[in-house]
C-alpha cells in the first residue's frame, strides 16, 4: 500500500445533510390590534426555545426547532408568535454517544436562520416592525434541558425510595 492509497480503516468524517425543511406549526395572535399598533413604548419579550428530535424507519432524522415569543406593552399583550419548524436530517459518521447532541445542537443551528426569517415576517405581516431573533446558543438550551430531564427523573427516583 502507498500513501496515496486511501486507508480501508479510515474513519468516515461526520455528514449532515438536510433532506427536506418544512413548517409544522405557525401562530400569530394580535390580540389589541390595531391599538397595539400604536404603542410607543418598548415591548418586553418573553422568547421560549425547545428542540426535538425523533429516528424514522427510513434511517433519517426528524428535528423540530420550536421557537413561542410573547411580546407585552405596558403590561397589555402585543403579541404572540409560535413557530414549529422542521427538518428532515440524512446523518452519517457519527458515533451513537454523539448522535444526541448533533441531533439537538447542530441540526437546530441549520433550521435557525429559516425559522427566524418566518416569525420575523409573520410580525412584520402583523404590523409590527419586524422581530429579529438574536443568535440562540443551542448547546446551552441542550444542556438546560438535559439538566431539567435529569432533575425530574432524580425526583421520581428519590419519590419511589
Amino acid at each position: 500500500m502507498t500513501d496515496l492509497e486511501p486507508s480501508a480503516a479510515a474513519p468516515t468524517p461526520p455528514q449532515i445533510r438536510i433532506v427536506a425543511q418544512f413548517t409544522r406549526d405557525l401562530s400569530f395572535e394580535n390580540p389589541r390590534a390595531p391599538d397595539s399598533l400604536r404603542a410607543t413604548a418598548q415591548p418586553q419579550i418573553e422568547l421560549g426555545v425547545e428542540m426535538s428530535a425523533r429516528g424514522r424507519p427510513d434511517g433519517l432524522f426528524e428535528v423540530d426547532l420550536k421557537l413561542n415569543a410573547t411580546a407585552q406593552v405596558e403590561n397589555q399583550p402585543a403579541f404572540q408568535v409560535e413557530l414549529v419548524y422542521g427538518g428532515v436530517f440524512q446523518i452519517d459518521g457519527v458515533p451513537e454517544e454523539h448522535l444526541e447532541p448533533v441531533l439537538l445542537i447542530e441540526c437546530p443551528r441549520f433550521l435557525f436562520p429559516f425559522a427566524r426569517r418566518i416569525i420575523a415576517d409573520a410580525t412584520a405581516d402583523g404590523g409590527f416592525p419586524p422581530f429579529m431573533l438574536e443568535p440562540i446558543d443551542f448547546a446551552a438550551v441542550y444542556a438546560a434541558q438535559r439538566a431539567s430531564l435529569e432533575g425530574s427523573m432524580a425526583g421520581q427516583t428519590a419519590g419511589n425510595a
